[in-house]
C-alpha cells in the first residue's frame, strides 16, 4: 500500500479537520474548548510539518508516495525530537541516537531512504536490525514489529528497566507495557501512548506528543486523555 506523502502526514496523526466543532465560538466548557483546540492544532500542524519537510522537496503532486513502511520510518525518527533520556544516555555531544528494529526485514533499508542523513539536535541517528535480545539495552528507540509479536513478552522484558523508549504495532503492545503504539483506523496511522513504563526508566516524552495520540496511559488523574477520540 502506498499514499501520496501530504496524505501521509496527515493519516500519520488525528485530522485537524476532525478535531474542529462545527461551531467556531469559543465555549466555556467541554472538550472543544477553544484555547484547547487552539493548542491542538498548533502541535499537529508543528510535527505534519516536520514530516511533510522529511518527506522531500516539492510539491505534493511531485512527492514520491510513501509506503506505510516509511511512514512509520518518518515517525520514529521524529520521536527522538520529542523524547528526553536521561544525561547519562547521551553524555557525549556526539553520541548517535540508535534504533534497533526486531522483526520487519527490511525495515532499516526503508528508514534510510527517508530519512537520508539527517541529525537530531545534532546527533547522527543509526538504525540497526537485530535479532537475539542480548544487546537492545545499548539503544535508545526500539522498533518490535508485528512479525516478531510472538516474541513481544520476552523482548520488552529484555529491556525493561532500561531507558529505551519502546514502539510497536500490536494489539498488546501497550498492555505488556511497551511506550508507544502504531494503530491503523480508517487508512490512518494513529498512536497510543503508555506512560507508565517510560516514567519507570525516567523517560520523558513532550507534552506535544501526548497531544497527537488517541490513548495516553499514566497521566496525572484529572489530565488524562485515556480513549479519546477525535
Amino acid at each position: 500500500m502506498t499514499l501520496n506523502a501530504t496524505k501521509c502526514c496527515w493519516d500519520g496523526m488525528p485530522m485537524i479537520s476532525d478535531s474542529l466543532p462545527r461551531s467556531f465560538g469559543p465555549r466555556p466548557s467541554g472538550r472543544f474548548g477553544f484555547p484547547r483546540l487552539a493548542r491542538r492544532v498548533t502541535v499537529l500542524a508543528t510535527v505534519i510539518l516536520s514530516v511533510l519537510l522529511m518527506a522531500g522537496p516539492g510539491n505534493a503532486a511531485e512527492t514520491p508516495a510513501l509506503s506505510e513502511r516509511q511512514v512509520k520510518a518518518l515517525f520514529l525518527f521524529n520521536f527522538a525530537k520529542y523524547v528526553d533520556w536521561p544525561a547519562d544516555v547521551l553524555s557525549s555531544s556526539n553520541a548517535a541516537i540508535v534504533i534497533d528494529v526486531v522483526g520487519e526485514d527490511g525495515f532499516c533499508d526503508e528508514f534510510k531512504r527517508v530519512t537520508g542523513d539527517r541529525t537530531v539536535n545534532g546527533r547522527k541517528v543509526v538504525v540497526k536490525q537485530v535479532e537475539g535480545t542480548a544487546d537492545l539495552k545499548e539503544c535508545q528507540i526500539l522498533f518490535i514489529g508485528v512479525t516478531d509479536k510472538g516474541r513481544l513478552s520476552e523482548i520488552l522484558e529484555a529491556v525493561k528497566n532500561s531507558a529505551v523508549l519502546t514502539v510497536g504495532e500490536t494489539d498488546r503492545f501497550l498492555t505488556l507495557e511497551g511506550m508507544i503504539n502504531f494503530t491503523k483506523k480508517e487508512n490512518k496511522i494513529h498512536l497510543e501512548i503508555n506512560l507508565v513504563p517510560a516514567q519507570r526508566v525516567n523517560l520523558k516524552l513532550s507534552s506535544k506528543l501526548l497531544t497527537v495520540a488517541d490513548v495516553v496511559l499514566g497521566k496525572p488523574e484529572g489530565n488524562k486523555t485515556e480513549g479519546k477520540k477525535d
